[in-house]
């Protein structure tokens, strides 16, 4: 029987215990790796999280502040476009707003006015006429003891819904109407609104492209218009005359509604957009907030005019 001598033993005993500490240190070595990008990756999130909770407290503060300023104004005075700047700790924001009064009304458009919209926007005369058809359509309530043609070309579609025949109650419904093609619908959803319920155009606050769907518009007569209209006055007998054939569906009435555009840029470069469309009420609730979108495009289509008394916040 061959004995180990007792250095021997020891030396093997320390060389285990060695590799033991080495393989601890080695599994400690990689928990604190894994933990230090566990706490990066956190504070991160977190600091993406916080600049999202500031966004979103100055989008509200601009908002009230855009709706105290119109309410203030008062109902003759109210400006219908307008714009205002202003810095908070590490933020600069810029917010803009406009009436919706110069949008098309999806509720309350004439089939003309929807069909030139189509049209402006690259439809044919025959579909853009069809694409209104459908807007009616999904918009008009049934009638009783009749046919519901309506509800049939859907079911004809293959469509697992029916047309709402009621008004729409948001803009994105545009998209579920039968026969409209994605990319017009993507198009159009700028143009149009469901909260002014007017049947005419603010043709002085209005985007280019709706005073080009106003019956009547030649491209000529837009780009006239285009160029008179910053220093048209808010008459309605002076823009008549300026839009000639196409005055029937235009209108300078005030609204109780407006959209608000805030874009936030944070000293890190971050930056970020937000529209939300408010609707003025009475004292005890001065404004409500009808749609709220966040990431929306940093830019605003609002019209350039010069700005009147209280135009400008």
């Amino acid at each position: 029987m061959i004995r180990k001598a007792p250095h021997a033993t020891a030396a093997s005993e320390h060389g285990f215990v060695l590799v033991a500490v080495l393989w601890i240190v080695a599994a400690l070595s990689a928990l604190a790796i894994i933990f230090s990008a566990y706490l990066s990756n956190t504070a991160q999130a977190l600091s993406v999280s916080d600049i999202g909770l500031q966004a979103e407290a100055l989008v509200s503060g601009s908002v009230e502040l855009t709706a105290y300023q119109l309410s203030l104004a008062g109902e003759k005075a109210r400006p219908m476009q307008g714009s205002f700047h202003y810095r908070l700790d590490n933020a600069d924001i810029t917010v803009s707003f406009v009436s919706e009064t110069g949008r098309i009304d999806l509720n309350a458009a004439s089939k003309d006015l929807l069909a030139n919209l189509f049209a402006s926007l690259g439809a044919g005369p025959e579909d853009a006429a069809q694409y209104a058809d459908r807007i009616i359509g999904w918009r008009t309530p049934p009638k009783a003891n009749a046919t519901d043609d309506e509800v049939s070309l859907y079911r004809a579609a293959g469509l697992a819904y029916s047309p709402r025949q009621a008004p729409f109650a948001h803009v994105d419904e545009l998209a579920l109407v039968q026969g409209l093609p994605p990319a017009l619908v993507d198009r159009a959803l700028p143009l149009v609104t469901v909260y002014s319920g007017q049947p005419k155009i603010n043709v002085l606050v209005a985007a280019p492209e709706v005073i080009a769907a106003l019956p009547g518009m030649t491209p000529s007569g837009l780009k006239q218009f285009l160029r008179e209209r910053p220093v048209l006055p808010n008459d309605m007998a002076a823009i008549a005359t300026a839009l000639g054939p196409a005055q029937a569906n235009a209108a300078i009435d005030k609204s109780d509604f407006f959209r608000i555009l805030t874009t936030v840029r944070f000293g890190n470069g971050r930056q970020t957009a937000s529209e939300v469309v408010i609707g003025l009420a009475g004292e005890e609730d001065p404004y409500r907030v009808l749609s709220w979108q966040d990431e929306v495009e940093a830019r605003t289509s609002h019209p350039t005019r010069p700005a009147e008394d209280g135009d400008d916040l």
